[in-house]
């Protein structure tokens, strides 16, 4: 076997400045290497450098039987073997790949070959065939798809093997940088006494997040009391929260005690908290400030020993902003915040989450059950709108329609295929319009929207908006002109309150 020696990036630390056990990295990142087989030494080549990458390590073989030998001494992720060899052939290479049960991917390619041939070879398990004399364009994209459905077979594959605990905290799973951030930053608050704000999009498993502080926070002993700040009439919020005396109101027969003093010593969760009325959140922002509350219809002052966590799938800075929510509730609550990432980010995460989903209800009393690797490529390329919990009732509603032990694409629900990620990135435009048009036309579209989330992320501000985009004060503050977009738009009401009387101050003097 010879290996051609190309020019290749060398590894880092990742961007966050922290050097990461290879074992947690994105497994894409570490599977790539490729054995080419032909027994032209000048396909050899030209595949070679063709295909060697950064993240991609190319090796190459003149015959079936020095790549089956290969195979055997180390981990590859993709083999592209030619059907005609001397000796062995890519028929016979693939029956033993078989036969041997070797976790690899092959493409087989040929300058002619029948059609009975590219047959017997898919049925024999190869990905696909290309056709000699190659088209590079198709060739790399068609590799690129290889590399990434077996990297999540590969996942699947090292679940089983018990490697799954080195990806969870508490009932949070996941393997992803993003993740693996939210880890770290719930291990650090755990211990503390602070405020912590949970955001992310409905789904997410922001309930969990909250568990996992308050199982990890050794200086709690009370229980951890949740309240669904969405599903409470207004009417009976402040009874619910602080409780009341027997007789406050017609139908308090008794005394009730409310959720901060059942919390007394542990955590309240404030779920949905951006639901809140008004007049509710002013009440709930002075036992924060003080820690003290009075039951409804009572006089005696209680102390509040509950550590308060809240989550919200919705932007609090708009809601500021919009006048729907109290600024200083929201700095009160946001003191330190833990933002969840959608699957559609971490997509890395999915194998991990669907055995653990298929584990559970393999206890439940279900037949076991496992996804063929192309119905987990299909997964992988929906958009998720409903994050973890759509993907857990998915994985159910499969597993128990499902005929076989083997579970294929036949069995996933229509909605899934309609709501692939390929249809949220179509774009519409007028085709009658010259290129140049079009490509300034929709350039146009994505830095507006983009400069618009960025800044509400911010608030308005322009120095951490401008970190975010990787662009300098000067050449945000442009492109904000160029585009019509005010900064103060994506403020909080009462900052924007005081930056206009400042203004009129000014004018007057």
């Amino acid at each position: 076997m010879r290996q051609w020696e190309f020019p290749v990036a060398a590894s880092a630390a990742d961007s966050d400045g922290i050097s990461h056990d290879s074992s947690t990295m994105d497994c894409r990142a570490m599977d790539r290497r490729i054995l080419v087989v032909d027994s032209s030494e000048s396909t050899r080549e030209t595949l070679t450098k063709r295909l060697t990458k950064p993240t991609w390590v190319v090796e190459a073989a003149e015959d079936a039987t020095e790549a089956l030998e290969c195979l055997l001494d180390s981990n590859y992720s993709l083999v592209l073997i030619d059907l005609r060899l001397p000796g062995l052939s890519g028929l016979e290479f693939l029956v033993e790949i078989r036969k041997r049960d070797i976790p690899v991917t092959v493409i087989v390619t040929a300058a002619s070959a029948s059609v009975d041939a590219v047959v017997e070879a898919m049925r024999l398990g190869a990905y696909d065939f290309v056709e000699k004399p190659f088209d590079l364009e198709r060739l790399d994209l068609l590799v690129e798809n290889a590399l990434a459905e077996r990297s999540l077979q590969d996942e699947v594959q090292s679940l089983r093997t018990g490697r799954s605990e080195r990806f969870a905290f508490d009932k949070l799973l996941g393997r992803s940088l993003r993740m693996r951030e939210v880890f770290g930053r719930v291990a650090r608050v755990a211990s503390s006494n602070c405020s912590v704000l949970v955001t992310g999009e409905t789904g997410t498993g922001k309930e969990l997040v909250a568990q996992a502080i308050h199982y990890n926070d050794r200086t709690r002993r009370g229980p951890l009391v949740a309240v669904n700040c969405a599903a409470i009439p207004e009417s009976l919020l402040e009874s619910e929260f602080f409780g009341h005396e027997k007789g406050a109101f017609t139908s308090a027969e008794r005394r009730r005690t409310g959720r901060f003093e059942q919390a007394s010593g542990g955590t309240l969760l404030l779920d949905e908290v951006g639901s809140l009325p008004m007049a509710m959140q002013a009440k709930l922002l002075r036992v924060l400030q003080d820690g003290t509350f009075e039951r409804v219809g009572g006089s005696e002052t209680i102390r509040s020993e509950a550590r308060i966590l809240a989550t919200t799938n919705e932007s609090l800075g708009l809601a500021v902003a919009e006048g729907r929510f109290r600024e200083d509730l929201y700095y009160r609550l946001n003191v330190v915040t833990i933002e969840l990432p959608p699957l559609r980010d971490r997509i890395e995460d999915l194998p991990l989450l669907i055995e653990h989903f298929l584990e559970r209800l393999q206890a439940r009393g279900f037949p076991p059950r496992k996804l063929a690797p192309e119905t987990l490529a299909r997964l992988a390329r929906h958009a998720w709108p409903g994050n973890v919990r759509e993907l857990e009732h998915v994985i159910e509603q499969m597993a128990i329609t499902s005929p076989e032990e083997s579970i294929l694409p036949t069995a996933i629900p229509p909605q899934i295929i309609v709501e692939s990620l390929e249809d949220r990135f179509s774009l519409d435009f007028d085709e009658d319009l010259h290129l140049p048009d079009i490509t300034e036309a929709l350039t146009e579209r994505v830095e507006r929207a983009y400069l618009q989330q960025v800044l509400e992320k911010y608030r308005g501000r322009i120095d951490p908006a401008a970190r975010h985009c990787g662009l300098s004060r000067r050449t945000i503050s442009e492109k904000l002109k160029r585009y019509g977009i005010d900064k103060a738009e994506f403020k909080p009401r009462v900052t924007r309150k005081r930056e206009n009387g400042r203004a009129q101050k000014m004018a007057i003097g």
